[in-house]
């Protein structure tokens, strides 16, 4: 760069000796006037400054243009639209340290919990589109515009503001309660609630999330009316049951698996098609008898109007990182598998689940307040 703007001012010098020429053959008697009068030279040597400063910006213009900064050449941000502690905040560390690795640049975790979700969520979508902020969202992001629409709330964001890269985890939601408790079982959990309507609470991640949507299906299904406790993430809702303040909570295996087996907390069921691996004696509602399904996945975003080459970047070290055997086995410590699928696997995959969770929100209306 500074070889060009010395050859840029060398061009305006130049520029100042050529118009000098041009005046002195054209009218031989100016130039002995010009001896004459150092005005002529103040003047001239004006021009020549302007003409000097208009190439060195012109090519500094230029040149910058010509070379933008490779991506990544700083730091990126993760945001986890919910606490520490939870599902999306398990998933998105090791996932954040490998793809830092691979990058090249620190992949740092940003929660910014709220609304089930939707506050962080929203923040991403309308983010920069440069690759710098990316999402590690739950499938809460599949119900919470139709939850907006349907209660006359403008979205905090739209399904075609996000752009889905990859999917790390799918796991179905687990029924846990106090050790304690007086409930043995899903069947006596059932009867309790239908016998004393609106008295056993359970705890949410916020409305419409995660936490909700699962209890709601099971409460369609099953005739109960139960007590929602909305909290900000999964986090401090299983605090809460683990201190008695609420009866129940549904949430991915990764955040009660170490308190059931530590005998705190007992599962007693979960919304899987099949056997839960981080749970196997726990059997699933559908073979209860109990037509109630539902996975709580966990997958990365980008703004949608992200550059094709940024996207894929991005992209390829969400692969990467999903294949680390480090990631895989911090999840899977955690009590959660590695799901993945890649971008366009999981567009689909994510364009179904919008589909049948909007007629899962519409039959759960302003219930979800």
């Amino acid at each position: 760069m500074f070889i060009s703007q010395c050859l840029c001012v060398r061009w305006g010098l130049h520029s100042v000796a050529c118009i000098s020429s041009t005046i002195s053959s054209s009218n031989p008697a100016f130039l002995k006037d010009f001896d004459m009068h150092p005005l002529y030279l103040s003047r001239l040597t004006f021009l020549g400054v302007c003409l000097s400063a208009l190439a060195w910006g012109l090519c500094s213009n230029a040149f910058g243009q010509s070379t933008p900064a490779p991506f990544p050449s700083k730091p990126i941000t993760m945001v986890v639209p919910f606490p520490p502690g939870g599902v999306a905040d398990i998933v998105a560390r090791p996932v954040a340290e490998a793809m830092g690795r691979d990058l090249g640049q620190a992949v740092i975790i940003e929660n910014k919990p709220g609304a089930g979700g939707g506050i962080g969520m929203g923040f991403a979508a309308h983010a920069k589109a440069d690759g710098y902020t990316l999402l590690m969202a739950l499938s809460s992001l599949s119900v919470l515009p139709q939850a907006d629409q349907i209660l006359g709330r403008a979205p905090l964001f739209l399904h075609k503001d996000l752009r889905a890269l990859a999917r790390f985890t799918a796991d179905p939601t687990v029924l846990a309660v106090k050790a304690d408790s007086p409930w043995k079982s899903t069947q006596d959990f059932i009867e309790d609630a239908k016998k004393r309507p609106g008295a056993i609470s359970f705890g949410s991640s916020g409305n419409f999330g995660t936490m909700h949507v699962p209890m709601e299906i099971l409460s369609q299904q099953s005739g109960l009316q139960l007590n929602h406790i909305p909290y900000t993430g999964a986090g401090p809702a299983v605090v809460a049951l683990l201190g008695g303040q609420i009866d129940a909570v549904s949430t991915g295996p990764a955040t009660v698996v170490q308190h059931i087996k530590s005998g705190k907390l007992r599962a007693l069921a979960h919304w899987g098609a099949t056997k839960l691996e981080a749970l196997p004696d726990v059997s699933s509602l559908r073979d209860q008898k109990i037509n109630a399904e539902y996975a709580q996945w966990s997958g990365l975003f980008v703004p949608s109007n992200t550059p094709e080459p940024i996207a894929q970047r991005i992209r390829v070290s969400a692969k990467s990182a999903a294949l680390d055997p480090k990631v895989i086995e911090a999840i899977q410590n955690a009590g959660s598998p590695m799901a993945y699928l890649d971008a366009p696997e999981f567009d689909r995959y994510l364009n179904e689940d919008i589909k049948r969770m909007t007629d899962v929100v519409k039959k759960m209306g302003t219930k979800g307040m």
